[in-house]
């Protein structure tokens, strides 16, 4: 767990020197001399590792790690990692939640861990007979699926239900039974996959059926993960502003056009910090999507508020199916490096965290388009890049930001010509 002894409350964080900033970091975090080093080692991945993980390799790609400030979530203080390449997102996650610090800060809870492996079945002569014949056998089944991981179960997860469904498709009717599957601290999918697999002979023989298809459903509905918070309105500008937040976010949940880009907002600080654990970010994209539209019609995955105070009350329930157990995130040193920073002990843990950043990116993101539109915090910290490419370094960098941004003109030529200009 982040410790309690030290405060991620850090004022002009990213004013501060990349060295500072390291040592920053190291002193919160204990971080080792080796440690230290991998941060600076341009990705920390060694290409025998890669060559591991995937096939086909021929190098590696490395991203900036970076690292979100101010974070207070459930009474305690976390520095997040986040990997990404699209400015403003780590400035706005920092902000917010500096914000959102006061009071109780950000109250997150969640459900179990719990994954849904989907075993397909077609050619049934009688649906209602195997619903019955698999409701008799459910604790047989369950047994069955158990076997075969015995430490999951040793852990305290394992099999846990199972839910029937019948469904028309463009072939006919199929019955799809749903294997629910605590995972603990793994995200699940070797684990859940295996026991589909070891079934479906069982089933077969209960239905009179075929089975073909056996996976893991992306859709984690029963691992769902909330995040809460108040803002007072006095912190962000005042009664009005708090209305205009609050209307913006009608926007989204009203139409899908504007959700998408909003629901991409969150899943923006929620991808980052997924990267940089080496999670599965595309399993979390898809069931993130799938569960906005679960009623329907794609929605915003948060929704935003005003209480009797007047302060803007913001709420973000999705799911978040994550693990630091298995995978890459045992396997990847700077995952395993991100995970000790964070100071993170269980997959629920994690996922709460991550959803307290989804929660604050999305109001940095409304924060902006309500007040000075999205461009102006973007164009500044894009700036900011193009004038350090552009050889800045130290005091010039923010005197050659500012003439870049006055200029109106955020281009890399233009970059150079001030740069050039204000070294003389």
């Amino acid at each position: 767990m982040a410790s309690e002894r030290r405060s991620s409350r850090i004022s002009g964080f990213y004013r501060k020197a990349m060295e500072e900033r390291v040592r920053l970091v190291a002193d919160y975090a204990g971080l080792t001399e080796e440690e230290v080093a991998l941060l600076g080692s341009g990705g920390g991945l060694s290409l025998e590792a890669a060559d591991r993980m995937i096939e086909n390799v021929l190098g590696t790609m490395a991203y900036p790690f970076s690292v979100a400030v101010n974070f207070r979530i459930n009474g305690r203080d976390y520095l997040v990692p986040m990997v990404l390449e699209e400015p403003s997102v780590v400035a706005a996650a920092s902000n917010m939640a500096r914000l959102m610090r006061e009071g109780k800060g950000i109250r997150v809870s969640s459900s179990d861990p719990v994954m849904i492996g989907q075993i397909q079945v077609l050619d049934v002569p009688d649906i209602e007979a195997a619903k019955r014949a698999l409701t008799e056998a459910k604790p047989r089944l369950l047994e069955l699926a158990d076997q075969q991981d015995p430490v999951l179960v040793r852990f305290g997860g394992g099999a846990r239900d199972l839910e029937l469904r019948v469904i028309d498709s463009e072939v006919g009717p199929m019955l799809i039974v749903h294997l629910l599957v605590d995972c603990r601290d793994a995200m699940g999918a070797n684990a859940v996959n295996t026991m589909c697999e070891a079934l479906a002979p069982t089933v077969e023989e209960l239905t009179g059926g075929r089975v073909l298809l056996r996976i893991i459903s992306n859709l984690a509905d029963h691992r769902l993960v909330r995040a809460e918070t108040v803002v007072r309105k006095e912190a962000l500008g005042g009664e009005q502003a708090v209305d205009d937040i609050v209307a913006a976010w009608a926007f989204a949940d009203a139409d899908p056009y504007r959700a998408a880009t909003h629901n991409k907002g969150i899943m923006n600080g929620v991808i980052a910090v997924a990267l940089a654990t080496a999670q599965d970010h595309r399993a979390l994209e898809a069931g993130a999507h799938a569960y906005a539209a679960r009623d329907g019609r794609y929605r915003a995955l948060s929704r935003w508020s005003k209480n009797e105070d007047g302060d803007l009350v913001g709420v973000l329930e999705m799911p978040m199916a994550v693990g630091l157990v298995g995978g890459a995130t045992r396997t990847h040193p700077m995952a395993r490096l991100a995970l000790k920073i964070m100071g993170v002990s269980t997959a629920r843990e994690l996922a709460e965290v991550m959803a307290a950043v989804g929660l604050a990116q999305n109001l940095g993101a409304l924060r902006a388009l309500a007040q000075e539109g999205i461009q102006h915090g973007h164009m500044r910290l894009h700036a900011r890049n193009l004038v350090v490419m552009a050889g800045a370094e130290g005091d010039l960098i923010d005197r050659a930001v500012e003439a870049l941004v006055e200029s109106g003109e955020i281009r890399f030529d233009k970059a150079q010509e001030i740069v050039k200009r204000l070294k003389g």
